[in-house]
């Protein structure tokens, strides 16, 4: 009898060490389909980010080709010519330029191509030119029609913000006014 108990546990220890490996088996084999399913998650949202940053690019290049139309034929320039009407064909030509500028910048933003930092950066160096603080003015109206919370309407009040901390400055070294927003 004891021979036989000895042969029964020696199977048990068997069919548990089977039980534990075949445990650890399906453990392995599910943290692996776990990971292959973590991978697949980040392979669709880079396939997203890469069709969202193709979008941006290509309605960037819809926006100047438009604006580029607009800029060479006053005709064309009437369909989207929001500015005063007493402001000279030629100054509101230099606005639709200026808002090319000023949309480059946002769709750089917009592809994750620049961040809120660099953005500003860029921003203050481009507002230097007393053209595009007249365009900005002149624009307001427009940007007054944004949704409050929308990215567009956050980055025209930092802009706001910048060229107020601009205005006020008591130092001819523009590169170093104002607060960038942090990363």
């Amino acid at each position: 009898m004891a021979t036989r108990n000895k042969g029964a546990r020696g199977l048990g220890t068997v069919a548990a060490g089977l039980m534990l490996a075949t445990a650890t088996l399906n453990l392995a084999s599910r943290q692996r389909r776990l990971e292959e399913a973590r991978l697949q998650v980040r392979r669709l949202e880079l396939e997203e980010l890469s069709a969202r940053r193709r979008a941006l690019a290509h309605q960037q290049r819809m926006h100047w080709e438009l604006l580029s139309k607009a800029i060479d034929d006053p005709a064309l320039a009437e369909v989207i010519d929001t500015y005063d009407r007493d402001i000279p064909a030629a100054k509101r030509r230099q606005y639709f330029y200026a808002n090319a500028w000023y949309a480059n910048l946002y769709h750089l933003y917009r592809a994750g191509i620049l961040d809120q930092e660099e953005l500003y950066g860029h921003l203050r160096e481009l507002f230097q030119s007393p053209v595009l603080r007249e365009y900005w003015e002149a624009s307001k109206g427009t940007r007054a029609s944004l949704k409050g919370a929308s990215e567009e309407a956050k980055i025209g009040r930092m802009v706001d913000g910048l060229l107020k901390d601009l205005d006020e400055a008591d130092t001819d070294e523009w590169w170093v006014v104002g607060n960038p927003p942090g990363p």
